[in-house]
């Protein structure tokens, strides 16, 4: 199996969750219902692959202890168990130093004596007046199936479910498919919680919208304070879409989901058009200021700043090409950034040279009806 991403976070790259038995039922159905979960996750074109490791027909023998009949005895059934343990399982008696080294002894049956059910006959334990007796005269042994290992998940009954993602589909994605496929199929006596990477995710995923939403709050009132002017920044803030459209048109059409490294090159983007914006209105307040007209400002403003504007993006661009075209473990994350961040400048740029400057005459004009002054050097 592939490692996860971050150590210490589950023991999967893709998708943990943990299927849980509310009601303790039995595990021969708690198996039927994940089998038929797995069918309908793998039915999924969001998912590649689901699985688990648990299974509940592995070949046990349940042991039956007649308790009444070992105190009538004076035998101790917690000595009798561990008698049982030394013989079949194994225990540690001690342990030695030798060569500079330390060496464990364990203690067990050579595997003559303990491979088949028969062999019970041969074990005797002590009883409180130092008689040795069999222990097959005191419980019974019948054969069942069973699961290898129990897990319990906040105390629930559970096992684990791992899922892959397919080829263009996003942890996000999958994620909302298992979600939808729990809603449907799972009957009610039964749940799901998310675990490892897959949590984190989920905890996390709600938190992105929150701090885009701060971040665009705080650059507002940071212009606000620098245009002295609460119309004025929303002609930056607006004109920030044109590249983001930019960005998942390009990521579309080469085949790259909308993955971290798509949304870390997004922040980066953001700042690099804003910027832009900035420098267009930024020169068009002075020319307000200085007695043009607004339409004569802004046209002069996109005018000026064209030619650092379309040096300084075609630069930027031209650098993410060797991202584009490199191999190896870290490609797709290379690609996603350089795709992204170059589809969404290009696009940024074309677009904001035309709209930068119309959305700056309507916010100007805004300004000046609500503040009922002209922006100019005598004021």
């Amino acid at each position: 199996f592939a490692r996860p991403t971050v150590q210490g976070f589950g023991d999967f790259s893709g998708l943990e969750l943990i299927l849980q038995d509310r009601l303790g039922g039995s595990y021969g159905d708690f198996s039927l219902v994940a089998d038929e979960f797995l069918v309908q996750l793998n039915q999924r074109p969001e998912i590649e692959n689901a699985f688990t490791s648990f299974k509940a027909n592995f070949p046990q023998y349940e042991v039956t202890i007649d308790y009444l009949k070992a105190k009538n005895m004076g035998v101790s059934v917690q000595a009798m168990m561990r008698t049982i343990q030394s013989y079949y399982g194994r225990v540690q008696t001690g342990d030695f130093n030798r060569f500079g080294r330390q060496y464990r002894v364990y203690m067990q049956s050579d595997v003559e004596y303990r491979d088949e059910p028969k062999s019970l006959g041969s074990i005797f334990v002590k009883n409180d007046q130092g008689e040795m007796l069999p222990v097959n005269t005191l419980m019974t042994m019948e054969r069942v199936y069973g699961p290898e290992i129990v897990n319990r998940y906040n105390l629930f009954n559970s096992l684990t479910i791992n899922a892959s993602p397919a080829q263009g589909y996003s942890t996000g994605d999958a994620m909302r498919a298992v979600e939808e496929v729990a809603a449907e199929q799972l009957p009610a006596n039964y749940g799901y919680e998310w675990t490892g990477m897959s949590l984190e995710e989920a905890e996390s995923g709600t938190q992105t919208a929150l701090i885009f939403l701060l971040s665009i709050i705080f650059v507002y009132f940071l212009l606000a304070a620098q245009y002295e002017s609460y119309f004025l920044p929303l002609a930056v803030l607006l004109s920030v879409p044109c590249g983001l459209l930019g960005v998942f048109i390009a990521i579309n059409i080469a085949g790259i989901n909308n993955n971290i490294y798509v949304q870390v090159g997004l922040i980066m983007l953001i700042g690099l058009l804003a910027k832009n914006a900035i420098l267009i209105v930024e020169f068009a307040v002075q020319n307000r200021r200085a007695g043009k007209n607004i339409f004569d400002a802004a046209v002069d403003a996109a005018r000026l700043r064209l030619r650092p504007i379309i040096m300084t993006s075609l630069a930027f661009v031209a650098g993410l090409i060797p991202l584009m075209t490199t191999t190896g473990s870290s490609a797709m994350g290379n690609q996603s950034v350089s795709v992204g961040a170059a589809g969404g400048m290009l696009l940024g740029v074309i677009l904001g040279i035309f709209i930068i400057p119309v959305l700056y005459m309507i916010f100007q004009t805004l300004h000046e009806k609500v503040s009922g002054k002209l922006m100019t050097e005598e004021d």
